[in-house]
Order: C-alpha cells, then structure tokens, then sequence
C-alpha cells in the first residue's frame, strides 16, 4: 500500500507505479525463481524468509501483493495474515498440498487467492496479475473508500404524502445553513425506525447543499469491527500498533469538507463516544500515534433508529455526545403514516425492477392495491421494496397479485395477547427473533437493528434457541 501524506494533491492514486511484491518464503531456490520472475514482468519485488523479517521488511517497502508461506521457521502465516489484511495488502498464500485447510482458513481471514505447491512460475504470474487489478482499484479506492463511492447525484425522497413534502422542505431549509455560515453548519440527526429512508435523508442533504461536490462518507457504526473500529474513524500513523505498516487517514479526516454520516451512531462504544465528542466540539481529530491535530471541516450527519435521550438516561449512550449530535433533527415518518405513499412507492419499485432484469411490465391488481393499503408495513420502505423486487421477479403474469406479494397476515390484536401471556420467557424471545428474522428476510444485521441488540447478541440468542438463518 502506498503510504498517505496529509497534502490533498499526494493522495491523488498513483496507478502507473510498478506494484511492490513482498515474497515470504523459507525455500531460497524457489523464491529467487519467483522473485526474477516477478521482476521480469516489472514488478518491483523483496524477500524475506522468516515472519519476522517479513515484518522487518514491509515497514519499510510497504508492499502492495505478499506472497504468503504458510509453514515458516519461525511460526505460521495465518498469524502474519491478519495484519496485512487490516492495512490493505492483498495475500496471496502458497500451501502445501497437505495443508489445504491452512488455505481455506487463510481465506475466512482476508486472503485473496491461494496456490498448491509444487506451484508453475507462469501459474503464479497469472494470478498475480488478476489480483494486480484489484491491488489498482484498492489503490484508487483507499482513499475514496473513505469518502465513500456511492453517488449521491439524483437521490430524492419518493412521496407526495403531506409529512414527506413537509420532509423535503425541511431538509433543503438545513442545507442551505452551509451556504449562509461562514463556519461549519451545525450538526444534524436523522431519527427514524428501520427502513423508512435514513440514509436517502443524508444524502439528499449532502446534494442538496452547497458542498455537493465534496466527499460524502458513509460511516455504518454497527458493522465496523470492534477491534479495528478507533483506527477506522481516527486513523492511524505508521507504527501505531502492530501491523500498522503504514500511515492511513481515518475516516472522519477522509470527509475533508464535505459530510460525514454517522449511520447507526447508537452502536458506537461508550469508550470512543468522549473521542466523537471532543472532535465535535474542537472540530479536530488527531491519529492514533500521533501528536498532530487535523482540523475537521465536515458537516456531521447522524442517523440512529434508538431513542439515544432514553439511551443516555440508562447510561448508553453520553448524554453530551447526545445534545451535540442534536443540534438539528430530522425525523423520518414510517411508511404507516405516510398516506398515499405505499402504491406511490410501490409502482416505483416495479418499473426500477423491471429495468433492473429487464422484465416487460407488471401492474397491480385490485387485490394487490388493497393488500399494500392494509398491511401495517413495519420494516418500512425497505420491506416495501424488498417484497415488491420479489413479487415482480417470481409472478408468472401480467398483474401481480395479493398472493405474488407473499405479505404477512396480522392476527387480531386480543388474539396475540392471549398467545403471548401463555408463552413462556424462552418461547417468547425465540418467537421475537424469528418475527424479526422474517421481517428482514433472514438478514441478521437488520434483525439485530429491528430488535435494538448487537449482531453479536442477535448470534448467540439464535444459537441458544437453534434457529438458522
């Protein structure tokens, strides 16, 4: 990986630079045949025999491929694997024929190809060059993977319903406070259940405001490793931590004067919550490792779909990182209360699948419209879309039905409150999970944010009642 300097114009990628191979590999005759046929084919090239003068040397080569040994003198590369992983290095590892399980574990953990040994020079030069490509777009991205390459051009909020137009003047009044401050605009949550469009909110406000040209970055709270998740936001300097091999900007620097959306900010560890706080307030963030602060020009978004008042009152969530964050909000209305929205929304779901899969065309059926008006809708827009995609894809005519559409049928309300007081604390949660897994159609991670639990927390109560998904 090439090393980030703090001048804007030196993070520009530089992808005509011939690409850095690190060679880590105990058997000399064969490294040397692999090292002068790397070179031949123009890559610049290092070895290194032992993990620790792998270590040694990526410092200061700073390689853009390994290829990985996994039997070495001085332990296993599964254990060099993690750290090169973590700084970016593409890993090509190089097994025995016995070790084929060292090769499947070398690719749960980042690896991104694998060769069998006895292994042909030309073989081995094929592969480097396939993942030469994804060592250029990693280059290209490194830094932009920060400042998030999803396009915020063209992003609207579907509705006519009276709370979504009042919504969208709301939002383009915030926006233009950027236009009318000659300092930072004020920071913004964006509050809301799942799926009613958090995230089309924050880049609606982006777009619409002045720096629509600036990076937008999207930060998912919930979805950052634990472990990795302070040297994402803050960055790191080289020598930070171990198999920190190179300086990386954060991805709060990687904003720079654009926005920086905070997605599920109610995830976000209590002990990098102060951190959040002091960057707010003193508008810097300053490296793991390092002394040097770094202004912080960026718009903060936040969006949660948890009361973070009754979060910070229970002790989760800092009561002062709360009244910070919550200088503006703009709370989304569930789909619920949106009339006139759902056959809105719904039609506009068939006619982006349709040209999706390029399928003729669909309508819906008098059964279908009443079916979408009745349902109560509680994974919002994104269950909408989720069971329209599906019913344009599997219905066999012209007009989709109730049926095609699959929604499920409320039981009455006295009804499911009898059932829940004869079921038991373990028969209840299981049932909670699987509702909930329902509603995201099996997806964890949503399950997990429906029900106002970690990923984690949401794993282990599913293995506790044996329910896979």
């Amino acid at each position: 990986m090439l090393a980030h300097k703090t001048n804007s114009e030196s993070l520009v990628p530089q992808l005509n630079q011939a690409k850095k191979i690190l060679i880590v590999e105990d058997e000399a005759l064969f490294a040397r045949a692999v090292l002068k046929r790397m070179q031949k084919a123009g890559f610049e090239c290092e070895h290194a025999e032992t993990l620790q003068d792998g270590r040694a040397i990526a410092k200061q080569f700073e390689p853009d491929i390994v290829l990985l040994d996994m039997r070495l003198p001085d332990g296993n590369g599964l254990d060099y694997l993690p750290e090169l992983v973590v700084n970016g290095v593409t890993v090509i590892v190089m097994t025995a024929y016995g070790d084929f399980s060292d090769a499947v574990n070398a690719i749960k953990l980042g690896a991104n190809d694998y060769l069998k040994k006895p292994i042909d020079l030309e073989e081995l030069l094929l592969i480097v060059q396939k993942n030469e490509k994804t060592v250029e777009l990693k280059t290209s991205l490194d830094y932009s993977r920060q400042r998030n390459t999803h396009n915020t051009d063209g992003v609207n909020l579907i509705g006519e319903s009276p709370a979504i137009q009042s919504l969208r003047l709301q939002i383009s009044r915030i926006a233009e406070l950027g236009a009318k401050f000659e300092v930072t605009p004020p920071t913004v949550l964006i509050t809301g259940e799942t799926g009613t469009g958090k995230d089309v909110a924050a880049r609606l406000l982006h777009a619409s405001s002045p720096i629509s040209d600036k990076p937008f970055v999207h930060v998912d709270c919930a979805s950052l490793p634990a472990e990795l998740i302070e040297a994402e936001l803050f960055g790191h300097e080289k020598g930070a931590f171990t198999g920190a091999i190179s300086a990386r900007p954060g991805l709060i620097e990687a904003a720079e004067d654009g926005t920086l959306f905070l997605d599920e900010i109610g995830e976000l560890p209590l002990a990098l919550q102060a951190k959040l706080l002091n960057v707010l307030e003193r508008r810097v963030v300053r490296r793991l490792g390092s002394t040097k602060e770094r202004s912080v020009p960026a718009r903060i978004v936040a969006a949660t779909n948890r009361d973070l008042h009754e979060m910070s009152q229970a002790g989760k969530f800092r009561s002062d990182l709360y009244y910070r964050l919550n200088v503006m909000m703009i709370s989304l209305p569930p789909l619920r209360e949106r009339e006139g929205d759902v056959l809105l929304l719904a039609r506009y779901f068939i006619d982006l699948t349709e040209k999706r899969y390029g399928l003729a065309k669909h309508l819906l059926s008098a059964s279908a419209v009443d079916a979408l008006q009745q349902y109560s809708w509680p994974g919002n827009v994104r269950e909408l879309r989720h069971q329209i995609s599906r019913a344009v894809l599997l219905c066999a005519s012209e007009h989709i039905s109730a049926h095609d559409l699959a929604l499920r049928v409320s039981k009455p309300e006295n009804l499911a409150v009898n059932y829940q007081t004869q079921l038991t604390l373990d028969a209840s949660e299981k049932s909670m999970l699987l509702s909930a897994l329902e509603a995201s159609h099996n997806n964890v991670s949503e399950a997990a944010r429906q029900l106002g639990v970690t990923r984690m927390t949401m794993r282990y109560r599913m293995d506790k009642h044996s329910i896979k998904a």
